[in-house]
């Protein structure tokens, strides 16, 4: 064979090893959902995007750490084992651990590995083989598997790779996740990919997801949504109806009749007291899988997304700025700016001091020239509202959310007022909103309830929110500061295109 051939090959083989769907075609073998006899590991929509998101994230951090979220039996562990299967079989020095909520689960995700090693035309010697570890003894790496079944889980050894299986489901998260820090470094080439599907809100999971999708934690957040999945999907029966709201479902995800078809036979099998759980178990968006049985949001996940997958552009009326201050801490100073029925900008800030917030807003009075910018005026932010004062800016204005309502009649305070103009101006569409997770989240987050008479709305408080383990909702409070009083435009309503402060993948496609 001639050194020409031979360079040939090496260069197929190493153009095979670098491309993960193409090797997972070529080299693992899987058994689908119908089993049979294993077949070659084809990539999904799903398991696509995913690979996408992580390789980005190695482009620019060098590492992986990922939070995904996802329906059921969407490939996601399968992707993550053939992942990590393929780094410690090729590679030298890199050892894998997979650790899932249960027994039976870490068994099976092991078994895919084996089932990887035995049917890889590429497979390495093996120099030891059990039912937790598999060794590739001259490359001197390996595979490992546990169950989160014990507080010292994971907390001995050192990983380049971890794999969290259902995440959201262990007993002993928390002090899981501060091991897990300990055993792989922060390093180039380490990953950490925690996956689950959603289970309530205040446990490790939620929170890490909070974080994540705020941008408070190296993790990104990476959400998957169901109908991505092609057998999601059946035959519409001849008597098949929808209700209104299936029908806004529909038109808001942009969904076939078959898949339609599909969910309310799940939603079927669920029973009408167990609806909810098909949007925990298969969500459409990130915020809808955090949805409690017990919960009651007062604007509801489906007319949020409605103005999000919106084509409405048409940016006419005055600019309106709404700051929600903070300082330090895990809550965040979010800008909103809308014009007229179009959210056009949001901006987020972390750890600013009064007089930075302060800076910042008036760059923005400056650089934009708002009709009105209204400051939520508790805490650091009557200081804020009063050195923009100083520095001559008229348009702003205070706005505390405990103050009186405008309808005192019908509001307990100014901030169930403001939420309240908020619903109503995305029930009556249409509207715009950005494609921005952390305020789909925000918006959906409260609660609502009636005085014992009955006759004022009152929204959740912040400190009651905290005990659920929901963050604050500042991108949303701050939007809802954008409703505090009637503003006229200055510019005669002319037409004015401001580009949007937020992009991403496109919204019917998750996130």
């Amino acid at each position: 064979m001639t050194t020409e051939i031979v360079d040939i090959q090496l260069r197929g083989l190493q153009r095979l090893l670098d491309d993960f769907p193409l090797y997972a075609q070529e080299c693992l073998k899987i058994v689908g959902k119908a089993g049979g006899k294993p077949v070659p590991f084809a990539m999904n929509v799903a398991q696509m995007y995913l690979h996408k998101r992580l390789e980005d994230q190695i482009q620019h951090a060098g590492w992986v750490r990922a939070l995904v979220l996802k329906g059921r039996q969407q490939g996601v562990s399968t992707y993550v084992a053939g992942r990590f299967y393929r780094n410690a079989s090729t590679r030298r020095g890199t050892k894998a651990l997979i650790i899932a909520h249960e027994a039976p689960a870490s068994n099976n995700l092991f078994g895919m590995v084996k089932r990887y090693q035995e049917h890889n035309p590429l497979a390495p010697s093996v120099r030891a083989a059990n039912g937790q570890v598999l060794e590739f003894g001259k490359l001197d790496s390996g595979y490992k598997v546990a169950t989160a079944g014990t507080k010292d889980t994971g907390r001995s050894g050192t990983f380049q790779l971890v794999h969290a299986s259902e995440y959201g489901f262990w007993p002993f998260a928390d002090i899981h996740a501060a091991g897990l820090g300990q055993t792989v470094a922060d390093l180039p080439g380490t990953e950490i990919i925690k996956e689950s599907t959603a289970n309530g809100v205040g446990n490790a999971f939620h929170d890490d997801w909070q974080g994540a999708e705020h941008g408070d934690t190296d993790y990104q957040a990476i959400f998957v949504p169901w109908f991505w999945q092609s057998e999601y999907r059946r035959r519409v029966p001849s008597d098949f109806e929808m209700s209104e709201k299936d029908e806004l479902y529909m038109r808001t995800y942009g969904l076939t009749l078959e898949q339609m078809a599909w969910r309310a036979a799940k939603i079927a099998g669920f029973g009408p007291e167990k609806a909810w759980i098909f949007a925990q178990e298969y969500p459409a968006v990130a915020a809808e899988a955090f949805v409690a049985k017990t919960e009651d949001p007062y604007i509801t996940v489906d007319l949020i997304m409605q103005a999000v997958n919106s084509e409405y552009m048409d940016k006419r009326g005055p600019l309106i700025v709404g700051v929600d201050p903070a300082e330090m801490g895990k809550d965040r100073t979010a800008i909103v700016f809308r014009r007229g029925r179009v959210v056009s900008r949001i901006e987020v800030h972390r750890q600013k001091t009064t007089m930075e917030v302060a800076g910042i807003v008036a760059r923005i009075i400056r650089d934009r020239a708002p009709d009105a910018v209204f400051v939520d005026s508790v805490g650091i932010g009557a200081g804020i509202y009063s050195r923009l004062r100083e520095l001559g800016f008229e348009m702003v204005f205070s706005v505390r959310s405990g103050m009186k309502a405008s309808s005192p009649d019908d509001f307990v305070n100014k901030r169930a007022e403001m939420w309240h103009d908020v619903k109503r101006w995305l029930e009556d569409g249409p509207v715009r909103l950005p494609n921005m997770p952390a305020l789909i989240s925000d918006l959906a987050a409260p609660k609502y309830s009636y005085e014992s008479s009955g006759s004022r709305l009152q929204i959740e408080k912040k400190k009651d929110m905290a005990k659920r383990g929901v963050r604050s909702p500042d991108i949303a409070d701050a939007l809802c500061l954008t409703f505090a009083e009637p503003v006229m435009s200055t510019r005669h309503d002319e037409l004015i295109i401001v580009s949007d402060g937020y992009s991403g993948p496109a919204s019917r496609a998750g996130y």
